[in-house]
Order: C-alpha cells, then structure tokens, then sequence
C-alpha cells in the first residue's frame, strides 16, 4: 500500500503532488449526499481508475487496507457530488470590466456555429476561486443575438479545452423576443409596455428554424452553410436547444415552438413565470434552468420572495429544473451556486433536493447525467469533501475534489493574498 492517509484540512497541507496518480481511492467514514435524493449517514466509496466502483455503508464493511493506493478518512465531514454551473460565461471571461477578456458575444444575429468549447480558457483565475467552493462542473455559454452559438459541458480542470471538454457542443442557445419594453433599473423604474415588433420579431426566428430544418432534411445541399449545418443535429434529438424566456407569454409560445419544430430536448432558462403554467410544462416534457434565486421580482405586485420559491414551487409541479446563476458578474458569481441552492433549500426544498438542483439535475437537463452529477458506481469520480454543510456560506469549507479521480489544487489567487496579508499584520501584533 503505497499510502494510508487522514486528512485533515487539504491534500496540499500535506505535501502531496497533484500529478501523481492515485488508481485505488477509498473514502471512508463520511456523511455522503449521493445527489439523486439518498444519503449515508456513514459512507465508503471505492475508486479505481477515475471510475467510481462501489458506494456502501463504511459501517458494515470490512476494510483491507493493502488492496488500496490511497485511504482517505472523511469521518465529522460531508461528501458531494461536483456541483455544476449551468448557463454560465465562466471561463471565456475574465474581468467583465476589460473587454478583451470577454469572449462571450459575437457580432450577428443568428450565430449557431459560434462554438465555446474552443475558446474555454482552462487557465483562467476565476475558475480556480469559483471551484473552491465545490463547483466543478459548468455550461461554457455564449451571448448576444437571438441566437447566440453552441454551448459546452467543460470541467473545470485540464491542460486545454479538449482535456476539460465533458459534452462539446451541447446544445444552441436561442433568445426568445421579449413581450414586453421598458421596465428599468428598480430604483428608476420605466413604465412597461408592450413590445410592437414582438410578432416580427418571433416571425424572423421561425424563418431562420424553417430554413435549417429544410436544409437538415437535403442529403446533399447545394451550398453548404456553416450556419445551417450547424442545426441540423437539433433536428435529429442529438443536440439540445435552449431557450431563454421568462414571461409568461414567451414560455407559452416557446412550448408552441418546440411542437411546431418537433424539438426532442428544448430547455427553458429562466422561466421566472413557470410556477404559472407548470401543466403545460410537464405535459411538453421541458425542463428548465430556473433564474437565479437572488434576484428582485420583475413586477411590483410580485412576491418578494418568489425567486427564492421558485424552484419549490416547480418541484411540487413535478416541473424538472435545476438552478443557474446567469447575470451581473455571473462567472466569478458562479462560487455562490451552493448558496442559490442554500436558499432554495430554506424556502421549501428539501437538503437533498437542494443538492440535486446543483449537481444530478443539472447534468439530466444537459445530457451528461451517465457520467456526471451523483456518486454512484460507473460514474465518474468527480466530487468534493466539505468540513460542513456546503449549502451554508457560514460552513462551506472544502477540504478536497477530485474530477475523473484526480486530486484538485484548490490554491487560488485570493487565497493566497489572504495568507500574505494574514501572515504580515499577525507578524506587525508580534
């Protein structure tokens, strides 16, 4: 047995390389959060090869220790699965407030061939903040034009954007036209109205799906056109398309959409009115990528705390859903997902439905749920230990990750400042 270790704080503190190889992991002792709703109160996970292949009851196994590489003692700690970040801009930008390092929007209207996977920077310093806090996973998101490009499910960790690609190329993201203008910052307010190029506007993205879904159908165009062919697998079940809408009348007409089209995996994102058609949306197989829970209410006469209730209210539906965190900042914001789902948690969700909302549904939603997004055998080793509860700001506390069973640095530049500065003014109290 090459190693039998007790960790206390992080594999760092101890002096470990994180390029070795580690091909027999055993973790034990820990409470476990599996992330399709079971829990152990004690657990035993056994890895091999990047690969989880056995998830028991550490209480009622005998341990044998020279079959291991490495033993990991987790007992007083909490284990889950690598929570995701759907719908996110991390890692094509870098500060929103330079925009050479935003890599995100492309000029044009209908851009379906534009492709994030090839410009995820694995190198970037908010990705390794933001996985500090256990998120390990995320949908690498373009923006911009009614359709804004192809997504990418990337991990976060790798050499490049093909050693960190999970699923390229995922799905299209289609921005449904707005009902309604105006509105405004919520300390200054503009009066809202109804948007008169609405029916034009939702006219020229029906022309544009028409075109591609004619030209998907021609076994040999005559033109080829990157565009088009770029759609044809969202016509053929292979690739998703995602939809962002929130008002009640988009997300009736984003249904109407999908049936016109026959899509085989539409997802909403947003969907702030959802909880109102929660029929219509089960009955037509949608999911959806709720907005971010800390947000304001669109509307006066609307519930302060809707957002937070949201995914309640989407769960008793029986709505599938999971939480995103799109928005101001929302690729260094991305470190806060376990907190959305904190909040989900404390009005109305329960622990492990919260969990689930941050890891297994996520990665349903976006097609990688064979290998991603719960701790079960056969599926990859990607997870994390926390000293305490990590939906809990207050007790989030990472002790460890490993993605496809490789221990993670979890060094990051602002930690390393605070460690500078800590050491400098206790050494000024000396």
């Amino acid at each position: 047995m090459k190693n039998v270790l007790l960790i206390l704080f992080c594999l760092g503190s101890l002096g470990l390389s994180f390029a070795q190889d580690y091909n027999r992991i055993l973790i034990l002792d820990g409470e476990l959060h599996v992330g399709n709703g079971i829990r152990y109160a004690s657990a035993a996970i056994g890895i091999e090869n990047g690969k989880i292949i056995f998830v028991k009851n550490s209480l009622a196994m005998t341990i044998e220790e020279s079959e291991w590489d490495t033993i990991v003692r987790m007992e007083g700690k909490h284990i889950y699965p690598g929570f995701v970040a759907p719908n996110s801009t991390l890692g094509i930008t870098e500060i929103d407030a330079v925009r050479a390092t935003r890599d995100f929007d492309e000029v044009g209207s209908f851009n379906p061939h534009i492709r994030t996977q090839i410009a995820f920077n694995v190198e970037s310093k908010v990705i390794s903040t933001v996985r500090t806090n256990g998120v390990l996973l995320t949908q690498t998101t373009p923006r911009g034009g009614w359709i804004s490009g192809s997504s990418s499910v990337m991990k976060m960790d790798g050499w490049n954007w093909e050693d960190a690609t999970v699923k390229g190329d995922d799905g299209i993201h289609l921005n449904w036209p707005q009902t309604t203008t105006g509105g405004g910052w919520w300390a200054e307010p503009a009066p809202k109205k109804g948007n008169d190029k609405y029916k034009e506007q939702k006219q020229s993205i029906y022309d544009f799906f028409e075109m591609a879904k004619a030209y998907s159908e021609t076994n040999n165009p005559e033109n080829f056109d990157l565009r088009l062919e770029s759609m044809k697998k969202c016509f053929n079940g292979s690739k998703r398309v995602y939809v962002h809408a929130d008002e009640l009348q988009q997300l009736l007409d984003v249904i109407e959409f999908a049936q016109h089209f026959d899509l085989a995996f539409p997802v909403i994102i947003g969907g702030y009115d959802a909880n109102l058609i929660m029929r219509q949306l089960v009955d037509a197989e949608i999911p959806v990528m709720v907005q971010r829970p800390h947000s304001l209410p669109e509307t006066e006469g609307d519930d302060v705390d809707h957002l937070y209730k949201l995914p309640a209210l989407l769960q008793g539906g029986g709505v599938k859903f999971c939480i995103q965190n799109a928005g101001d900042m929302e690729a260094m914001g991305a470190r806060n997902i376990p907190f959305l789902a904190g909040t989900a948690f404390a009005y109305g969700l329960t622990m492990e439905e919260a969990i689930s909302a941050v890891s297994l549904w996520s990665c349903e939603i976006m097609g990688v749920d064979k290998q991603y997004g719960s701790i079960e055998r056969g599926k990859s080793a990607t997870l994390f230990v926390s000293e305490g509860n990590a939906l809990d700001m207050m007790s989030n506390d990472v002790v460890f990750a490993l993605v496809d069973g490789k221990f993670m640095s979890l060094d990051n530049s602002q930690k390393e400042l605070y460690e500078k500065y800590s050491e400098k003014y206790e050494n000024e109290k000396e």
